[in-house]
């Protein structure tokens, strides 16, 4: 990469911001946090769910968005219960919100998935964005967006956004299986144009 040493010295600069500053030192702390040595070796002690806790808690957030896939009402459910539970104050909202016809947010009728003829609510991640922004939420954590909406949830949202689950419908929501797996090679080629 040419003028590498530039960009890495100018994005330096971007910590002496005070809000970067407290997040970067709030991930370091989280992630040293996660380790521990366990039978004389280091090893991960803490789940994901656990360091966005401690995350939380140590940038003093206090209110927090979970911007939720319909698909996974039962894990943002679950997400929901546990951060309340640890004392947050959470706020959630799902995908459909709206109930929007897809065709009215200009998609071809050819791509309704249960069909062209068929009403079907579309994803609504603005929405989302806006609806948390209003609530004024510190931190919002994606469960499970359609890839692209969970792109626009964050290009709108105000607070800072992290995921805690990658939709992946095929594998379980844990999409890193078909890096590994030969039984996925032949399925991770991507498809041509519509």
């Amino acid at each position: 990469m040419r003028n590498a040493e530039q960009v890495i010295e100018s994005a330096l600069l971007a910590y002496n911001d005070e809000r970067i500053k407290k997040i970067y030192l709030a991930s370091s702390i989280t992630e040293k946090r996660a380790y521990d040595i366990v039978r004389g070796t280091l090893m991960p002690v803490y789940p994901r769910i656990r360091e966005v806790i401690e995350f939380c808690s140590l940038i003093g957030a206090k209110k927090l968005g979970v911007a939720f896939c319909t698909g996974l009402q039962d894990e943002a459910a679950r997400v929901v219960d546990v951060l309340e539970g640890s004392g947050f104050t959470v706020l959630s909202v799902r995908c459909k919100c709206g109930a929007i016809d897809k065709m009215k947010l200009s998609i071809p009728s050819e791509y309704k998935i249960q069909g062209p003829a068929k009403y079907e609510a579309a994803c609504n991640p603005v929405a989302q964005a806006y609806i948390l922004n209003e609530a004024g939420t510190d931190l919002n954590i994606i469960v499970g967006l359609c890839i692209g909406h969970d792109i626009l949830f964050t290009m709108y949202s105000k607070a800072p956004v992290t995921t805690l689950i990658v939709k992946d419908r095929l594998l379980g929501h844990n999409p890193v299986i078909a890096l590994y797996s030969n039984y996925h090679k032949g399925i991770i080629r991507p498809f041509s144009e519509p």
